[in-house]
């Protein structure tokens, strides 16, 4: 973790010996604390989409998980995110504490993989209707950067469906192997059925990242930067999938720096780009601490 949050303290030393910190400051202060509380409560609430959708995805694959359970382990996850690295570690806390509530451990992690593979494809998907959208607006680098993503995906996706081609060939394991094996098959089996369900939860996947593409275009405007929210549904998801990295702690510094790249061909200074993902980045901490004391509080009223 110190390491993690030595990167982040590199990452923004490099950016602020590129960007005016007076022009930072200015950015930073155009935002009033009423509208930087409205936009805490709206990514707290707009994460109950999340809580559907992971809870949709477990429970095809057979967890049975209640939705105040789903929405507690969830919103842990969020406190999880601010000390691990990047979202995947709030993903591990989410889904560790499910499997103690749920009726199969198996179905907890498969659905919870699945879904946030689904995450990262809408992630993808999100930004590839922007750059649709902005067909000569896009430079030659936003391009390569929107192709490195569709091909890491698609690498993903085949690696996805070699793993899928060998399920066949697991009753030719050892008996001991195949035992131990049955519950993750059975979770398999469930989700496969269910090809609608996987179809709902990446559209939610979509909506969700689209959303929060939308209250961060919001908080931009706020702060001056007048584009297009079009542009953000380009720019924000690539500097989201950035963020994934583990190199620094909670992705801090890393979308801050994919953001200032990023928006550099669309005329947005290097500033009012740092300044959104500052911004959006402590709303990103105080939900995953208003997150953590929301879940604790659903334990205590479960246990009373």
């Amino acid at each position: 973790m110190l390491l993690r949050v030595l990167g982040s303290i590199v990452v923004l030393a490099v950016l602020l010996a590129f960007v005016p910190l007076d022009e930072l400051r200015a950015a930073l202060a155009r935002v009033p604390a009423m509208i930087w509380l409205a936009a805490l409560a709206t990514y707290l609430g707009l994460h109950l989409i999340g809580v559907v959708k992971w809870r949709m995805m477990m429970n095809g694959a057979g967890a049975g998980i209640s939705f105040r359970d789903t929405v507690r382990c969830y919103y842990y996850g969020l406190f999880g995110n601010i000390f691990l690295p990047s979202i995947v570690g709030g993903d591990v806390v989410r889904a560790g504490l499910a499997t103690r509530l749920s009726h199969s451990k198996s179905g907890v992690i498969l659905g919870s993989l699945v879904d946030r593979t689904l995450d990262t494809v809408g992630l993808a998907a999100v930004a590839g209707i922007g750059m649709l959208l902005l067909p000569t607006a896009v430079d030659p680098r936003s391009r390569t950067t929107f192709m490195a993503v569709v091909a890491f995906m698609a690498l993903a996706g085949v690696s996805v469906l070699v793993v899928l081609a060998m399920v066949p060939w697991v009753r030719r394991l050892p008996y001991r192997v195949r035992r131990k094996l049955v519950p993750p098959r059975r979770a398999y089996l469930a989700l496969r059925r269910q090809p609608g369900r996987l179809l709902a939860s990446l559209v939610l996947g979509m909506l969700l990242q689209g959303l929060l593409v939308l209250l961060n275009a919001w908080l931009g405007q706020v702060m001056g930067m007048e584009i297009s929210p079009v542009v953000w549904l380009f720019v924000w998801p690539l500097a989201k999938i950035a963020a994934i990295l583990p190199i620094t702690q909670g992705g801090v510094g890393v979308r801050e720096g994919a953001l200032v790249v990023l928006f550099q061909p669309f005329g947005v200074p290097a500033a009012a780009a740092m300044a959104s993902g500052l911004v959006f980045t402590a709303v990103v901490m105080a939900g995953g601490l208003v997150g953590g004391a929301i879940a604790f509080l659903i334990g205590k009223w479960s246990r009373s």
